[in-house]
């Protein structure tokens, strides 16, 4: 049997909607607030060049991380997350999915009522309207600048340790910390979701973007992020992937034939297509050209006043 792990020092704080773990020279801090409000979405579209808002934004929520010795900070935010959506005609690694009616519901989208039937004379603002985003976490510690490196694959510290995440350790922190869902007007589902786990041994984030498009395609992308707190320097490993396959392909992979609920579970979903061959599922995708298929993996070293 694998001896214990010891629980080092730490705090927990919590507020209504936040709260945060203090564990060794780390802050970890999860906000979790409502749906945002009229007045908020209507700050949130004119920061994003007026695309219009998934059907349910939290655009309060956020993860932050920050190292205090070398003031570095990291956060994932839903403002930040729709920036990645396309603004604009599609193009070339755009991933542009068209369904039947999708030109009905951009115009039932970007009308100026979307209530109302729109006038012919009132053109369509072009977006993508899947709000497919690649987004993988972004630094807000100008000060302290800190460069992502591509990793090293024969270097084992390069190497997120499954073996490591999978072992069933105490979990001091965790939360789930959703930035936008939207159903796509019945034609499937678009959201974005943020998890983290803090264990006695390291910190582990996934950030998930899933896409399910009826009868088109599935499309995921993930960021992995991971902290080993026995580094040193301290190393941190992020680690960014991108699915993508024909709807029929994942959905003659059910357990069930006349089960459909889990084409609505992204859990189920990525995996479905991260067991596909990586020639399928990352290189062929749908068929769309979307630039953010395939793995990619960077490390980033984090100076202390000791380095």
């Amino acid at each position: 049997m694998a001896a214990a792990v010891s629980i080092p020092e730490h705090k927990l704080f919590e507020s209504p909607n936040s709260r945060t773990i203090e564990i060794g020279p780390w802050a970890i801090t999860a906000r979790t607030n409502p749906i945002s409000n009229a007045p908020e979405c209507d700050a949130l579209q004119a920061a994003l060049g007026g695309v219009p808002l998934p059907e349910m934004t939290f655009g309060n929520n956020a993860l932050e991380l920050q190292h205090r010795p070398s003031g570095w900070r990291y956060v994932f935010q839903t403002e930040a997350a729709l920036k990645g959506v396309k603004n604009g005609e599609m193009g070339e690694g755009d991933g542009g999915v068209k369904v039947g009616y999708a030109d009905a519901w951009l115009r039932s989208r970007t009308g100026p009522s979307p209530e109302l039937p729109m006038p012919k004379t009132v053109p369509t603002k072009p977006y993508d309207w899947t709000y497919t985003t690649t987004y993988p976490g972004h630094p807000i510690s100008p000060s302290s600048p800190v460069a992502w490196q591509p990793a090293d694959p024969a270097n084992p510290v390069h190497i997120i340790p499954l073996a490591e995440l999978t072992r069933q350790d105490p979990i001091l922190f965790y939360a789930e910390i959703p930035l936008f869902e939207d159903e796509l007007h019945d034609n499937g589902a678009s959201h974005f979701l943020v998890r983290i786990r803090v264990m006695p041994t390291c910190l582990f984030i996934l950030s998930r973007f899933t896409l399910r498009v009826d009868n088109v395609l599935f499309r995921n992308y993930d960021t992995r992020i991971y902290h080993s707190f026995t580094s040193s320097p301290p190393l941190l490993v992020r680690e960014t992937s991108g699915w993508e396959a024909p709807y029929d392909w994942v959905k003659r992979r059910l357990p069930k034939r006349d089960d459909l609920t889990p084409l609505t579970d992204p859990m189920w979903i990525a995996k479905i297509l991260a067991d596909m061959p990586s020639e399928v599922s990352q290189q062929a995708g749908a068929g769309t050209r979307w630039s953010g298929l395939g793995t990619v993996a960077h490390v980033a070293v984090l100076q202390t006043s000791d380095a």
